[in-house]
């Protein structure tokens, strides 16, 4: 999430939610994102699949965008996920972007003070999403509005492609052996 220092301005862009012709514009500011992030090799998806996830059927990805004079200068993406520890339920801010001309203009801090009133209008338990430790634009920005990095000791893994492939076509009762640590295993072959 990429977001500079907030800053005053007198003309506060509107926020609103988000709208099937929105989507374009959003796509565009989601490749800025991508490209601010350095991570353009992970954006696969699409306008339409991201339309879908918006728009689609059942529980959805929500959206909001921040206008300004008719223009879409920023918007945020986020969804509810569950928090088993506390049995309730949190909004996951997925990515907040503000266009680099927009910042310090106060955009970033009117799309955060939506998603909390609809954090409070929800009945959620908090806000969380995470940020590159590099990004310290937004590490300043995020911590003058009051938040505070939650996770110091957790590392983020992932399963994708070829070895998630794998585990979903494992056996069941394979399930044993593959629990066992890889040193454990070479340990136990070295028997």
């Amino acid at each position: 999430m990429n977001q500079s220092p907030e800053g005053n301005t007198t003309t506060a862009a509107r926020v609103r939610a988000i709208q099937r012709d929105d989507v374009p514009r959003v796509w565009e500011m989601l490749r800025g994102l991508a490209e601010y992030e350095k991570l353009t090799e992970y954006l696969t998806g699409t306008p339409a699949m991201l339309e879908e996830a918006l728009f689609g059927e059942g529980d959805r990805l929500r959206g909001l965008v921040a206008e300004r004079g008719g223009r879409l200068v920023g918007y945020a993406l986020y969804y509810p996920a569950f928090g088993s520890f506390r049995a309730r339920w949190r909004l996951w801010l997925e990515d907040l972007y503000v266009e680099p001309a927009e910042r310090a203009t106060g955009t970033g801090v009117a799309l955060m003070a939506e998603l909390a009133r609809e954090v409070e209008r929800g009945g959620y338990y908090s806000l969380d999403w995470e940020v590159l430790d590099w990004n310290r634009p937004a590490i300043d920005f995020y911590e003058r509005l009051g938040a505070e990095r939650l996770v110091r000791e957790w590392l983020i893994y992932r399963l994708v492609g070829p070895p998630l492939e794998s585990l979903a076509k494992r056996n069941p009762s394979d399930g044993a052996r593959s629990a066992t640590p890889p040193e454990e295993r070479e340990r136990q072959a070295r028997q």
